[in-house]
């Protein structure tokens, strides 16, 4: 190892074992190249270790400002989890009531119904959070402007370790988000996935919540299978937009949902995107996405219509800007405060 770097990479200090990352044996591996290229190398004790993304950014940014002409490279590798001496205590034991927001298909404004139904029920006075479980699309960060949040660590009097969530707007957030880079592709497989959303799940310090709204992927899968094993959902609320396309995909998902051998209640669907009203024409409706096919697939199965919410050019705003619209529109909270007062009647009021 180039005695440069090492220098440099002992003045790091691992935030858990308050040693530096030399020295805890977290640099596997740290060479100066013949043409200047820097390779760094990080495995570290644990899989997923809450602080790699951290310590990776104060790695690049050390080397970074010692060899400013260099190309830097740092790899993060997973190490084999160790067996836990005891079980640790999921930390959902005092969530109330867990709602699944799925759809059928990507992009009908689910994690956007997500993020505004949310505000709508904090505004009701309830404690919420929201777990993006979007695992190769996480949004919930930018929704709610908290993308370059790090999440830390703490330990309970067990040696337990539990994740800080986020908190914007009074709500308590957990995304993958947080752990990546906005660039990186997340190339995991199956299991991978599946292994990060139990630790989000489990390990995240949610305390006492009214609500944990889970923002899924599209579709139906391993990622669904999994939430649905690893959790007892209060119910299910599913998103479309009104196109026929849409709506086909969302018989899959609400199908997935009355399985018998799932057997979650879905509390409703809601129709996003319904129709335009431009806002020097008030009195008309445009309906873009077709006219009410979500809504008609609903009566027909038997499902509560839950709302219907326009394109509002808010919405967008505020989802760009970190501030969901349900918040800062009148018009956009009126939409979502009849849906969240829906959400709220059909589930039980005691826990």
């Amino acid at each position: 190892m180039n005695e440069q770097l090492e220098a440099l990479l002992s003045q790091i200090i691992h935030p858990e074992t308050g040693q530096n990352i030399l020295d805890s044996g977290f640099v596997e591996r740290a060479e100066l190249g013949a043409e200047g290229d820097i390779a760094v190398t990080l495995r570290f004790q644990k899989a997923r270790d809450p602080f790699a993304q951290k310590i990776k950014k104060q790695v690049e940014a050390t080397i970074e400002a010692a060899f400013p002409e260099a190309r830097c490279m740092v790899i993060i590798r997973e190490a084999a989890p160790k067996p836990r001496r005891r079980e640790q205590e999921s930390s959902t034991t005092n969530i109330c009531r867990i709602i699944a927001v799925a759809s059928g298909k990507g992009g009908v404004g689910k994690s956007t119904v997500t993020a505004n139904l949310a505000v709508a029920l904090r505004q009701r006075g309830y404690n919420v959070g929201i777990l993006d479980a979007d695992i190769y699309g996480p949004s919930q960060t930018k929704m709610f402007g908290v993308e370059g949040f790090i999440p830390e660590a703490e330990r309970d009097e067990a040696g337990n370790e539990y994740i800080i969530p986020a908190q914007s707007l009074g709500i308590k957030l957990m995304s993958i988000g947080f752990f990546i880079r906005p660039t990186d592709a997340l190339m995991w497989r199956g299991g991978m996935a599946v292994n990060a959303l139990h630790q989000l799940i489990h390990q995240t310090k949610w305390g006492a919540l009214d609500y944990l709204l889970i923002d899924l992927p599209p579709g139906t899968g391993d990622i669904h299978l999994s939430l649905i094993n690893e959790l007892k959902l209060s119910g299910a609320v599913i998103v479309s937009t009104p196109q026929g396309v849409a709506v086909t995909d969302v018989v899959r998902g609400v199908e997935m949902f009355r399985h018998e051998q799932v057997n979650v209640p879905v509390l409703g669907v809601v129709e996003n995107m319904a129709w335009f009203t431009p806002e020097e024409l008030p009195n008309n409706r445009y309906y873009i996405f077709g006219q009410g096919g979500a809504k008609r697939y609903a009566e027909e199965a038997g499902i509560d219509l839950l709302g219907q919410v326009p394109i509002i050019q808010s919405i967008m705003e505020g989802s760009e800007q970190g501030r969901p619209a349900a918040g800062i529109d009148s018009r956009v909270e009126e939409f979502y405060s009849d849906i969240a007062e829906k959400v709220v009647e059909k589930l039980p009021t005691e826990c």
